[in-house]
């Protein structure tokens, strides 16, 4: 497996996870703590100018989605 192969197939792991549970992988439950590692990095180096454009794109909708379903503070 190649690692634009590996790449997409943890894309679409973290795609289909916060499309089923309707929010973002947390980092403080160990299941999901790798999703969210994978997310963390690939956003570092996005803003760094490291990732590949292809890969921009599929991230950038990723983040977009994620975002649909950030947590809104009912305090605020």
């Amino acid at each position: 497996m190649t690692q634009d192969e590996r790449w997409v197939a943890r894309y679409n792991e973290v795609k289909s996870f916060v499309e089923n549970n309707k929010r973002r992988p947390s980092k403080y439950t160990p299941e999901e703590r790798n999703a969210w590692n994978w997310l963390k990095a690939n956003r570092k180096a996005m803003n760094a100018g490291k990732l590949k454009p292809e890969r921009m794109e599929l991230f950038q909708r990723l983040l977009a989605i994620g975002e649909q379903y950030k947590h809104v503070n009912q305090y605020a």
